[in-house]
């Protein structure tokens, strides 16, 4: 046996347990590069759409300030940050294609109501012709016309220079006419409607303290008309008579007709009879409140209607009588006259009533008493809100400076 020293057998032993150990490491660490290997080609595409992403993000941020520099040199001017946010939404969405949900296309929809309220909605679309039918939004259409407008009533020139198409003024006592303009034409009279509704209540002498009940039959659906008479809600004969002439109750007025003995259609027949009686040959009625246009009269006999309607106490009461209080259960409510002309101090008014629906305009009768006389003024298609008054308020100065020049003139000397 060969003899090693004790220094080199320890060399010798480590240099074998050295060799050992790295033949049992070599297939783990072969493992773990494979590992290695498989897990950088896991991560490849990772960081792959992280690019893209990126990209995609740079794109639309792109996409969302060009238009805004579009806009500005389009139009050479400043726009206001919700105008500019408005354009890139605009534009973003026809160029990335995204279709609008329902609740986008609502938001859409009232961001361009208001910019078209003030004047900038149009042009701001129209900078982009190209835009998806979806993103396009219709923000306001044109009011219908009336009938005397599409006529040419208002059109008609007169001294007076009315904002009505059809204007009469008589007197009550004489019949004489002091004005008028196209008092022939057939026309719709809205709520002035409601004016026979009353007439032919009075002269049936029903009970005013019978109780009646707004049912759904009084609700109109077919112009959408408000009311603050709710269904199920019951009043006297007298009260439904009150808020019909005075605030214009349509509710109130159709129950009026509903619950007449034989029915609302009876009731329509009386009224056209009671204004063939009267004379009124231009006048026909289908509904008891006016909201239909197929209700319609000329202002001459209008002028009729008012003449003998100020003869029953019942309907100048009524019709003139400032505001009412009406107790509903815990609440109150207060319904005040339709006609602002009513709670003027230098008015003195026997009797009246307004009327508007959109084929009507607005539309006013009065028995009014000026410089002593009592007068029928009849105004039909008035432009404005307060067009119809204004005539009303021209025509009484008319009439008062007319007959201060009478006086004038009767107090001259002769000879």
């Amino acid at each position: 046996m060969t003899y090693f020293p004790d220094c080199f057998q320890k060399t010798l032993q480590i240099a074998v347990c050295t060799v050992l150990a790295a033949a049992l490491l070599m297939p783990m660490s072969g493992q773990a590069a494979s590992e290695r290997k498989q897990s950088g080609k896991s991560k490849k595409p990772v960081a792959t759409k992280v690019v893209e992403r990126k990209k995609s993000t740079t794109r639309k941020t792109a996409v969302a300030k060009a238009p805004r520099k579009q806009a500005v040199a389009t139009k050479g001017k400043r726009l206001s940050r919700e105008e500019a946010r408005q354009i890139q939404r605009l534009e973003a969405r026809r160029l990335t294609k995204t279709p609008m949900t329902a609740t986008a296309r609502r938001l859409e929809a009232r961001k361009a109501s208001r910019l078209a309220r003030s004047n900038k909605g149009s042009m701001q679309l129209a900078a982009y012709p190209r835009a998806s039918r979806s993103s396009m939004v219709r923000v306001a259409s044109l009011p219908s016309l009336s009938t005397g407008e599409r006529l040419g009533l208002r059109s008609a020139n007169d001294p007076l220079e009315l904002n009505s198409s059809v204007a009469l003024v008589m007197d009550q006592d004489t019949g004489e006419v002091l004005f008028s303009k196209n008092d022939s034409a057939v026309l719709p009279i809205a709520s002035l409607t409601k004016l026979m509704t009353g007439l032919v209540i009075a002269d049936a002498n029903l009970p005013m303290d019978e109780m009646i009940t707004i049912t759904q039959d009084d609700v109109d659906t077919h112009k959408g008309s408000r009311s603050r008479l709710a269904v199920g809600t019951t009043l006297s004969r007298g009260e439904m008579m009150h808020l019909a002439l005075m605030s214009s109750e349509n509710r109130a007025a159709n129950a009026l007709g509903r619950t007449y003995p034989g029915g609302l259609a009876h009731f329509v027949r009386l009224m056209n009879a009671k204004a063939r009686d009267l004379g009124m040959m231009d006048t026909r009625y289908v509904e008891p409140t006016g909201l239909m246009s197929q209700n319609q009269s000329s202002a001459r006999d209008l002028a009729t209607l008012v003449s003998v309607a100020y003869e029953r106490p019942i309907l100048r009461d009524l019709s003139t009588s400032p505001s009412h209080l009406l107790e509903l259960g815990n609440r109150t409510l207060q319904f005040n006259n339709s006609n602002r002309l009513i709670r003027n101090p230098d008015w003195d008014i026997g009797l009246q009533k307004t009327g508007y629906i959109s084929e009507a305009g607005r539309c006013l009768v009065m028995q009014a008493k000026v410089s002593g006389r009592k007068l029928i003024m009849v105004f039909l298609d008035s432009a404005g809100k307060f067009g119809r008054a204004q005539d009303a308020e021209r025509v009484r100065h008319w009439v008062e400076a007319q007959g201060a020049s009478q006086r004038v003139m009767a107090s001259r000397p002769q000879g």
